[in-house]
């Protein structure tokens, strides 16, 4: 039997090397684009979630009202509806349908009826139509609390404007920002920020008072160190810079200031983007004094004649401290009290009565002033 000569075979080089040498940093770029697509497919996920709720929620109480409405609107009738609906719905669907978040639903579609998201179908079936939800859920659920109109128009406006998260929502309702925001308005400026939210045109229109710091969750105590408290600011400044508000941009703190041979050093330096101007904020654990104004109106002048740029407007001063004297202000700085301002700060959440009392002490300031310039 002859043999086989085994003929070799020829094998082609192989196309890919054995070693292939891949760039990390291309590597980088291909998966941070796919972890970007992925990360906006799953906002727009949520979102369009959040929408069709607020959607299904808004029918929800239309359906109640229009059953109550039938009802005669009898409380007994009403209050009897929501607890059988409560009932039902929880077994089928879950705990997001008690007697409480029912009545939210309720009103929900009792404020916001001009939403309208449903249409007829031509089989005549209601459907949900195509409409801008631009807040979720929780936003609204937030909003239907706030009894006044103008208020709860500025802060949907202004949680649009600025994407507040449900929280932050809540912690600038909570910290009564309209009142605030709103003291030393007259009826139609008050009209204006109800509708068109905070509008920043002067120095005046960005300063809060008073500034609330609840989120040190320090104590109300004027024995505070002042290096503390600024550590302390800090430590939470995207906190701080949300209560301060919008074009409020952090430059520094302890910026030093030379005078020949002297340094001063101001505790916190920010810009106003809007304002496009410094903003130097001199925090004080005690109550205002006057030599507390002079000492921020030798910094105002120095950042005035030497930081500013060509395109700059002229430099805020801002003084935090326990307690304040408008009268003290007004004469210490004449003039220059446009440029510099003082607010009081505090470490709690302020209530409608202190803000009350507030707004009655400067109208007593004002009319003091009004009689004494006759």
């Amino acid at each position: 039997m002859s043999s086989k000569k085994k003929i070799p075979i020829k094998r082609s080089k192989s196309l890919v090397p054995k070693s292939v040498e891949i760039s990390s940093t291309k590597v980088d770029e291909i998966c941070d684009r796919i972890i970007e697509r992925v990360h906006a497919a799953r906002q727009n996920i949520a979102r369009t979630v959040d929408t069709e709720m607020v959607k299904s929620h808004w029918m929800t109480g239309k359906d109640i009202v229009e059953e109550e409405l039938q009802g005669k609107q009898r409380a007994t009738y009403g209050a009897q509806l929501l607890k059988l609906m409560a009932e039902r719905l929880i077994q089928k669907l879950g705990k997001g349908y008690t007697v409480t978040n029912l009545g939210y639903m309720k009103r929900f579609y009792l404020i916001y009826q001009e939403f309208s998201p449903i249409r007829q179908t031509l089989s005549g079936e209601l459907a949900l139509n195509n409409v801008d939800i631009p807040l979720s859920w929780s936003h609204y659920c937030l909003l239907i609390k706030v009894s006044r109109k103008e208020a709860r128009e500025f802060y949907e406006r202004e949680a649009i404007e600025n994407r507040w998260s449900s929280r932050e929502l809540g912690r600038q309702i909570g910290s009564l920002l309209f009142d605030r925001l709103a003291k030393s308005r007259d009826k139609k400026g008050l009209l204006r920020l109800a509708k068109k939210g905070q509008e920043i045109q002067s120095p005046e229109d960005a300063i809060k008072d008073p500034v609330v710091l609840e989120f040190l969750d320090l104590p109300e105590s004027h024995r505070l160190v002042e290096s503390k408290l600024e550590e302390a600011l800090i430590n939470n400044l995207q906190h701080f810079l949300l209560e301060m508000g919008k074009g409020f941009a952090f430059v520094g703190r302890q910026q030093r200031l030379t005078l020949d041979s002297d340094h001063f050093y101001a505790d916190l330096v920010m810009y106003h983007t809007i304002l496009k101007c410094f903003v130097i904020i001199d925090l004080k654990t005690k109550p205002l004094s006057h030599a507390d104004l002079g000492q921020m109106q030798l910094y105002v002048n120095y950042y005035d004649q030497e930081c500013r740029s060509d395109g700059d407007n002229p430099t805020i001063g801002l003084i935090l401290c326990t307690q304040k004297n408008d009268a003290m202000v007004r004469y210490t700085l004449g003039e220059k009290g446009k440029q510099i301002f003082a607010s009081k700060y505090q470490f709690h959440l302020p209530t409608e009565a202190e803000l009350e009392a507030e707004i009655k002490r400067e109208l007593r300031d004002i009319q003091y002033q009004l009689a004494h310039e006759v």
